[in-house]
């Protein structure tokens, strides 16, 4: 029963992000000052807490839709998919193979721009596991980062919680955006 059920929640991300990306480029204009920008990125970091008991790294890729509130300060939505990759694990029983843990994070955030092209961000939303019985969970992520008109780089720390089973990451961010 999860399991079907995050297959359909898994389904229906995808679906909404691909809705979005369509709306968006059906409405997409060449003005560079726009407030609305899109951006993808790819990720890589080390997972932390109970995490890295059975993963020493996760990579991922999150497209996010960013709006210009005000001279230096933007909303964003993140989605996108991380995956913790499983490591080798030796026991007193002999040595097994963890298994890879999948993440689909939907997370509402702000950008503050402290000094020209360095933000401040943060986020919070939810994580939901795609492996068999996984759990959602709350995500709160803080960062700092550098964007300009094209590239978006950024380091944060992002914690995921619920269920009684507490971890995280420390990633990095590179992401190429334009506006919309």
């Amino acid at each position: 029963m999860i399991d079907t059920t995050m297959k359909k929640l898994t389904k229906l991300a995808a679906a909404a992000i691909a809705g979005v990306a369509m709306f968006i480029g059906t409405n997409a204009n060449a003005q560079s000052d726009s407030k609305l920008r899109f951006g993808i990125g790819a990720e890589v970091g080390v997972p932390t807490g109970a995490a890295h008991n059975g993963s020493n790294i996760y990579a991922g890729i999150t497209p996010r839709l960013q709006y210009g509130a005000d001279e230096g300060l933007a909303w964003t939505l993140t989605s996108g998919f991380y995956n913790f990759f499983g490591k080798n694990i030796n026991t007193p029983v002999g040595p097994y193979k963890a298994g890879d843990v999948g993440m689909i994070p939907v997370k509402l955030g702000v950008k503050g721009f402290f000094a020209e092209n360095l933000y401040f961000g943060a986020e919070a939303g939810a994580g939901f596991e795609t492996n068999k019985g996984g759990n959602t969970k709350l995500i709160v992520s803080p960062g700092l980062g550098f964007a300009n008109q094209k590239w978006d780089v950024s380091a944060r720390y992002e914690n995921f919680s619920g269920q009684s089973v507490n971890y995280g990451l420390v990633g990095l961010r590179v992401a190429y955006g334009f506006g919309l």
